[in-house]
């Protein structure tokens, strides 16, 4: 297999689980800088423009993050990346589908702010509520998402990758991130994982 990826994207939440999955793949890495995620090359593996996606070995292509971290805990069911009990799977998911459908999008108006809105002074105006809306996403994390080491408790899933990611962006977001113990103490827990050193250490974080 191999993952597209962006340096600190979302694409690090797939990263992260193909390691603690076990599971062989490569990297490649997309460079927003010049733009390489809108020339025709990449634009063959993802229309979208946009990271990740993971090329399987017969040429299926998949993207989004979310899908892509329910597939490797498919592939990978002995790493237990999935609650077995339904009610926790569907916090797990719940907690997955708020970071995809609002934090990540919240902290998005900062820079994306031309997907929304035309004019300049529309997107200061959205770019300038970021860090109310990211502290709002904050505080919802840390009273409702986190229920104990983990999403899940003390078992890590598949949304704890991209829950990491999403608490990655709130010290650059405005964020005061010491004001929520539980995130700061969980990202001290996921940065203490061998799969986020993995990545870490191979520039995809």
């Amino acid at each position: 297999m191999n993952l597209y990826y962006t340096k600190g994207t979302v694409a690090v939440a797939p990263a992260i689980a193909l390691v603690e999955a076990g599971l062989p793949h490569e990297l490649t890495r997309i460079d927003f800088a010049t733009a390489e995620q809108t020339k025709p090359e990449y634009l063959a593996i993802n229309p979208k423009g946009r990271v990740p996606a993971l090329v399987l070995e017969d040429g299926t292509i998949l993207t989004e993050a979310g899908a892509l971290l329910d597939y490797v805990a498919a592939l990978a069911p002995h790493a237990n990346l999935v609650p077995s009990d339904p009610a926790e799977a569907a916090h797990m998911r719940s907690v997955m589908y708020y970071v995809a459908s609002t934090m990540h999008v919240a902290h998005a108006h900062k820079m994306r702010g031309t997907r929304w809105a035309d004019k300049a002074d529309s997107h200061a105006d959205m770019a300038a509520k970021v860090p109310e809306t990211m502290a709002v996403c904050a505080a919802y994390v840390e009273t409702e998402c986190l229920r104990g080491d983990y999403v899940c408790g003390a078992a890590f899933t598949i949304a704890d990758p991209i829950l990491f990611f999403a608490c990655n962006l709130l010290a650059n977001d405005g964020v005061t991130v010491a004001d929520y113990p539980k995130i700061s103490a969980y990202l001290a827990r996921m940065e203490a994982r061998d799969s986020v050193k993995s990545i870490r250490s191979k520039g995809v974080l």
